[in-house]
């Protein structure tokens, strides 16, 4: 699904180490993330980051945003935590109950993968910005034209 359609970031190669700076240990801050090859009918994408590796039934949510428009090719560095970014753009609820990003916080001595999958969707979303993973997942139903996927480690010392 979607083949051409690719999720990078300058901040961190897929598969690679994330910066303490993104981190509970760090600045908490987001990382910059650019995306190519959106396919045709794009209306808007949604992104979801999450870590696979927590000790639970789910996997932990860190990220969750939302009707980010169609001409957009990425998301900057250091996004406020706020429900409404000024073009539109919605931030949902992580794991925490927070609305925006939570960086990485696993415990001291074990690495934890996060993945950051950003959908192309042939629609906006009619959700408000508390929205869970779950909610998203359910209202992008039908809805998905591409899938990209972009993993970062993060080992605590």
């Amino acid at each position: 699904m979607g083949s051409g359609f690719t999720l990078s970031s300058k901040d961190f190669a897929n598969g690679g180490s994330l910066n303490t700076r993104f981190t509970c240990v760090g600045k908490n801050e987001t990382p910059s993330l650019r995306w190519t090859g959106a396919p045709a009918g794009t209306k808007t994408f949604a992104l979801i980051m999450d870590d696979p590796d927590v000790p639970t039934k789910k996997a932990f949510v860190h990220w969750i945003v939302f009707n980010i428009p169609a001409t957009k090719t990425g998301l900057s560095h250091s996004l406020k935590r706020s429900k409404m970014i000024s073009d539109g753009t919605k931030q949902g609820s992580n794991s925490l109950y927070h609305i925006g990003f939570d960086g990485p916080c696993p415990p001291s001595g074990k690495e934890h993968r996060y993945y950051f999958r950003l959908y192309a969707l042939d629609k906006i979303l009619d959700l408000q910005p508390t929205i869970t993973k779950e909610q998203l997942v359910k209202a992008m139903e039908g809805s998905i034209l591409a899938e990209a996927e972009l993993m970062g480690t993060y080992k605590r010392v």
